[in-house]
């Protein structure tokens, strides 16, 4: 039976944009993950060791965001791998990684980068 996971609107600081004011400042970003995996057994037993733990998975996102990166694609995928890495059962993944302050010349509400694996 496959089971599909979000944890939406993951809030952090961290230090990650191409212009050196990004890297001294920071600014906010905002994650959300989605996965799907066969979680027939945890649906069973009532067991948190039979599912993915979503708050390993939190902690695993928050080290990642941690690391100053240039650009916002490059977090986006390391989530991703280190995800897979830890939950091999995951089958499908998306990771949703949004700047909520682009440095840009007018006003928008954020920049979103979407990857995803099946």
């Amino acid at each position: 039976m496959k089971t599909s996971i979000e944890l939406k609107n993951m809030h952090f600081f961290a230090y990650h944009g191409v212009l050196e004011h990004e890297a001294l400042h920071g600014n906010n970003f905002s994650v959300t993950l989605r996965f799907s995996s066969d979680l027939s057994e945890a649906c069973i037993s009532d067991d948190v060791a039979d599912t993915v733990d979503y708050a390993e998975v939190y902690d695993l996102i928050k080290k990642e965001m941690a690391k100053p990166s240039q650009l916002i694609e490059n977090v986006a995928y390391r989530i991703l791998r280190r995800v897979k890495e830890m939950f091999p059962g995951i089958d499908r993944i998306e990771v949703e990684l949004a700047k909520m302050n682009p440095p840009v010349a007018g006003k928008m509400d954020c920049a979103t980068v979407i990857i995803s694996e099946s």
